[in-house]
């Protein structure tokens, strides 16, 4: 990760950059990208985007003990497009150090300002079945 020190900062920045865009869309390209930091930023932060327009109860990003990636909504039970092993390895780390997170598991909150609101979120980091497992919680509306 780069400049760690800014990225939540950084994370609000591409909420706010993404706002008007399908995420959906935007979070099926976060693989392809040369740049793996930035593109496990940029899919936390579609994440949200997405789990706020859809109305999502969570989203959960699993790691399998050989390192594939798959991603999960709570409110339908079909899959999201995996970001890939690489940027799904980057998406916990990032998580884990945005929300101060020192252990390989815990949960905290995460408060994230999306243009003209806010929004906070419950992130939860957990070992799971010899892998990692990331679940972003959203406010219920």
């Amino acid at each position: 990760m780069k400049d760690k020190r800014n990225l939540h900062q950084k994370i609000q920045e591409l909420c706010d950059c993404f706002a008007t865009t399908d995420p959906l869309a935007e979070m099926a390209t976060v693989a392809a990208e040369a740049d793996k930091d930035e593109a496990a930023l940029k899919w936390l932060a579609l994440a949200v985007l997405h789990g706020v327009t859809a109305n999502a109860k969570k989203i959960e990003l699993s790691r399998r003990p050989e390192g594939g990636v798959d991603v999960r909504a709570k409110y339908r039970e079909a899959p999201l497009r995996s970001p890939g092993s690489e940027v799904g390895a980057k998406i916990l780390d990032a998580a884990k150090h945005i929300v101060g997170m020192e252990e390989s598991e815990g949960s905290s909150r995460l408060a994230l300002g999306i243009r003209d609101s806010s929004l906070e979120l419950k992130i939860k980091v957990k070992k799971d079945d010899g892998g990692e497992r990331l679940v972003i919680k959203f406010p219920e509306r």
